[in-house]
This record gives C-alpha cells, structure tokens and sequence, in this order.
C-alpha cells in the first residue's frame, strides 16, 4: 500500500512552493508520522512539519434524457509538508 498518491500541483500550491511546502493527496489512513517518512524515502529530503486536510467529496447532480442522475465524487487527504531550509522536491524531473 502506498502512502504518497499522487502530488498536488495548483496554483494556490505552487504559490507554497516557495516557502518549502508541498502538496500531495495521500492515503485515507495515513497518518503524519508515516507521512513523513514516506516523503523524506522518496525524494530525500527532510521534513520539518506535516499538516492533513480530509477534503469531503462535494455532491453532483447530472441531467440526461430520462431522469437526473446525483451523486457524490469521492472524498480524499491531503497533506502539506514542508521541507527543512535548502531541501528542495522537483515534480517535473521525470518529463
């Protein structure tokens, strides 16, 4: 099971960016312990502070032909982590 989703590139993100924070959306029953070690694993760095977010999925409602179709998207955690002074994580190495 991994920890790290996926990272989460935004403006209002990328605006932290510049502060040593980073966003990513991770797993439901991480916690920031175990997200600390799996972000400092995968791009070696080190990770002052961790703060989650659980972001509740918004309800949707959808018109077709025969009737209205609602629903839910799915609900998701985010974290936010900032990296120690000098320590900087790039996304876009692998383009």
């Amino acid at each position: 099971m991994s920890i790290l989703i996926k990272p989460i590139i935004t403006e209002k993100v990328a605006a932290l960016n510049e502060d040593g924070k980073y966003g990513f959306v991770v797993d439901k029953g991480a916690n920031k312990v175990e997200i600390k070690k799996a972000v400092e694993e995968a791009y070696g760095v080190t990770v002052e502070s961790v703060n989650t977010i659980v972001a509740i999925g918004k309800p949707k409602s959808r018109y077709t032909k025969s009737s209205i179709i609602s629903g839910r998207t799915s609900s998701y955690k985010k974290a936010i982590v900032k990296v120690a002074e000098g320590d900087v994580i790039d996304f876009y190495s692998g383009i």
